[in-house]
């Protein structure tokens, strides 16, 4: 039986056909991926069929889990969570904002010791691909986190989250769309584990383009770190912390849903 990868790369993707074939060919030649677990979430403009046809069974290290409804991002984060076999996961959307290559530098870092760690986009300022409304809003969740929870965090918002998979695996979440990244910041933060944060590189596309985030969603966001902040107890999260760093991590068997 071949042992578990090190890094699982967590696709959820909701019709991302346009850039899906590149981008997979990006994150297979990455040498930080020992496996790929992508999360249909019901797409309906040709993602499943190219999945069916020209990705399913061409590479092992690729698995696929087809969603009937779609649910949002937060969503098939957690319906993926559960058939992730390898001791980190990070997170990877379905388009060519963010570069594969940089999970190398946030392994590394994880293998150092960091039990959470972010890509974060502002290390040299703000990327000036970025749309106004889309920077006021990632300074400012920013700089919540950081009044909020006293973490000196740059980027809450960085799609590249890189975990322990048993952690992340025994976190409750709860979220549907976006609010998955401020929420499980939050919920990192008040288990007592420390987020470190590494650059990357990071080409915005526009909502022309396919972006999908909404302004709701930075309401959803602000929320999410209130109401995990003030609302939500964390002991039972640092119980989870202790006792998930402290243990292997668990891999689950392949399920039936997966391919």
């Amino acid at each position: 039986m071949p042992s578990a990868p090190a890094l699982t790369v967590l696709m959820p993707v909701f019709n991302e056909r346009a850039t899906l074939e590149e981008l997979l060919a990006r994150v297979l030649a990455a040498p930080a991926t020992g496996e790929v677990l992508i999360v249909d979430d019901a797409s309906s403009d040709g993602t499943r069929e190219l999945l069916r046809e020209r990705v399913e069974g061409r590479d092992p290290r690729v698995r696929v889990i087809y969603l009937e409804r779609n649910g949002g991002k937060g969503a098939a984060i957690r319906a993926g969570l559960p058939h992730v076999r390898g001791e980190w996961v990070v997170i990877q959307d379905g388009d060519l904002e963010y570069d594969p290559a940089d999970y190398a530098a946030l392994l590394a870092r994880a293998r150092e010791g960091a039990p959470v760690v972010y890509g974060t986009r502002f290390h040299a300022g703000l990327p000036p691909s970025m749309a106004w409304p889309n920077r006021a809003v990632n300074v400012l969740l920013a700089a919540m986190v950081r009044a909020l929870y006293g973490a000196p965090l740059t980027d809450e918002a960085t799609c590249y989250k890189l975990f322990r998979s048993e952690w992340l695996q025994a976190v409750p979440l709860r979220c549907r769309r976006f609010e998955f990244c401020p929420e499980v910041t939050a919920k990192a933060l008040r288990s007592g584990l420390p987020i470190v944060e590494v650059p990357i590189r990071y080409a915005a596309r526009s909502h022309a383009e396919g972006k999908k985030i909404r302004w709701t969603d930075g309401v959803s966001a602000i929320w999410t770190l209130l109401r995990y902040r003030f609302w939500s107890p964390p002991s039972a999260l640092r119980s989870i912390s202790t006792s998930t760093m402290a243990k292997p991590v668990k891999r689950p068997a392949a399920s039936p849903n997966a391919t």
